[in-house]
């Protein structure tokens, strides 16, 4: 009987495994670096050694594993492609295929990073209970994922819930670094909050704590906010606005039960998803009022969750 899967969620900068119990517990977790010289070569051989000496440190042999699910930071194919991972050096090859040869594991399973994440929200985070939900990072970007009767909408390319670059503001100038103008990761990122927030302070002579911070930050914006700074709160109160937005949106697509937000900008707590929920109330049609807002729970270790969750899954 397979007692054992492995959860491998693979980043820029470290690669997060995990080993869970056929019982959905996770036994074990620890973090390897991401070598990305070489064109990223090294990384699913470093990821396999890894395993491997897991393995054999906790007696495991192959046929007691149910299989392996790996999160990479781009587009997936349904079959374990990856459709080019700029951040890792790859380019469009199997995974799946390659960790299968890698590693003697048959059952390997390939995910986008952001939907892996909201599948681990879903199973062990803030999404328990809901099996239709939109999870919404808000982060140094802004992503997302979408599961829909428990399983991930990943799209036909893989690239299904780009949440960060659903158009918010026409009037928007600037251009998003996908191309576009006007974009939810323009104003909701936290680098999109801070460069909000310079462009107010700049067209403006009004008093604000934050003229004495030297260097801003979201967390900084939120804290000056909850201590009553007028100019602060209108940042805030805007953030929400596009968020409110973006979600009524969403919801006119796959109406999910819940939204889960996540990333460092959600540290900020319940006075963002109060606004976002308050904008979405306003901007949803009727049908779609009275969804969930809730709080990602998991913080870095949701795509190592998601991941083992892909393999377990019935």
């Amino acid at each position: 009987m397979a007692k054992y899967c492995f959860g491998v969620d693979i980043g820029g900068t470290t690669v997060k495994i995990g080993l869970f119990s056929e019982a959905e517990e996770l036994i074990h977790s620890f973090e390897i670096v991401t070598r990305k010289d070489e064109g990223g070569s090294l990384i699913l051989s470093d990821i396999a050694a890894a395993v491997k000496q897991t393995m054999e440190e906790k007696g495991i042999v192959l046929e007691d594993l149910t299989g392996i699910g790996l999160g990479v930071p781009g587009p997936v194919c349904e079959d374990g492609t990856v459709l080019k991972c700029v951040n890792l050096g790859w380019g469009i090859f199997n995974v799946a295929d390659e960790v299968k040869k890698l590693t003697g594991i048959e059952n390997v399973k390939v995910g986008n990073d952001a939907n892996v994440a909201a599948l681990g929200e879903m199973w062990k985070g803030g999404g328990v209970g809901y099996e239709n939900m939109v999870m919404m990072t808000l982060g140094t970007g802004v992503g997302g994922g979408i599961i829909i009767n428990g399983k991930i909408l990943a799209g036909s390319k893989g690239a299904a819930g780009e949440i960060g670059h659903l158009t918010v503001n026409s009037e928007e100038e600037d251009t998003c670094g996908c191309g576009k103008r006007g974009c939810l990761e323009q104003f909701a990122s936290a680098t999109g909050i801070v460069r909000e927030a310079n462009r107010l302070l700049f067209k403006s002579d009004r008093p604000s704590k934050l003229r004495d911070i030297q260097y801003l930050s979201a967390k900084a914006i939120f804290d000056a906010a909850k201590e009553g700074d007028v100019l602060a709160n209108e940042l805030v109160e805007q953030l929400g606005r596009y968020l409110g937005l973006a979600c009524s949106h969403i919801a006119a697509v796959v109406d999910p039960q819940a939204f889960v937000i996540g990333g460092g900008v959600s540290k900020a707590g319940t006075i963002l998803t109060d606004l976002i929920k308050k904008y979405y109330e306003s901007n949803v049609m009727f049908a779609l009022k009275g969804k969930e807002f809730k709080l990602a729970t998991l913080g870095n270790d949701a795509g190592m969750y998601g991941c083992a969750r892909m393999v377990l899954e019935r």
